[in-house]
């Protein structure tokens, strides 16, 4: 490699955060960091690493994206037949990371997931594109294939079976809420100095701490 990747460094300037400043419920300050997320025009803002232990104990990440803030819970959409889904099953706690290095922002949570009623899952899966409408039917997810012929064939049969008619939603795809039971925002400060404040729920209240860098 031409760089020593321990060489690689940058310093973090933009902005600060006090805990008088933070909102009571962390829903509220992830909303408020969300909008400016949004603002800042993040690449892909709602993308979230997603971690779940497997089924033999190990822990496994990988990115999914949010798709609802509500008051007491975030949402996501996936494969029941997948990997991630079939851990969850077996183990309903879960860890999400957001990072926004536009902001030098990141934002951990830790909670439980339950699966959303069918109903929602339907609203949702209508509201999306036709073809990512066909490809949850056409992707056998996480499991192994031989080329990817095999996906573009089941696509092209998937398309000629629907053709202009409404798609049904897969049995095997659907929804998730996140209840939340532990968050952290971290603001990136200079010299390492970050700011991170720790929200833990404890008798139904939200406990807010300042935790060194």
């Amino acid at each position: 490699m031409d760089k020593n990747i321990a060489d690689l460094r940058r310093d973090y300037t933009k902005l600060y955060l006090h805990k008088e400043e933070l909102k009571q419920h962390p829903l509220m300050q992830f909303s408020k960091w969300f909008e400016e997320a949004l603002k800042a025009e993040v690449l892909e803002p709602n993308a979230m690493t997603l971690s779940t232990i497997s089924l033999d104990g190990k822990p496994k990440s990988r990115v999914v994206l949010l798709k609802g803030i509500r008051a007491q819970e975030l949402v996501f959409f996936t494969n029941y037949e997948s990997d991630k889904a079939r851990e969850m099953e077996k183990n309903k706690d879960v860890a999400i990371a957001f990072y926004w290095p536009e902001l030098e922002r990141q934002i951990r949570i830790e909670g439980r997931v339950e699966k959303i009623d069918s109903a929602e899952s339907d609203e949702y899966f209508h509201s999306r594109p036709r073809l990512s409408q066909i490809g949850a039917w056409a992707s056998p997810q996480s499991k192994v294939i031989e080329n990817r012929g095999f996906l573009e064939e089941r696509l092209k049969q998937f398309q000629e079976q629907y053709g202009e008619k409404e798609i049904p939603r897969p049995e095997h795809w659907g929804g998730y809420h996140l209840h939340p039971e532990r968050f952290e925002f971290w603001q990136g400060r200079a010299s390492r100095l970050h700011d991170r404040f720790l929200y833990t729920l404890k008798g139904g209240n939200w406990q807010i701490e300042r935790l060194a860098p």
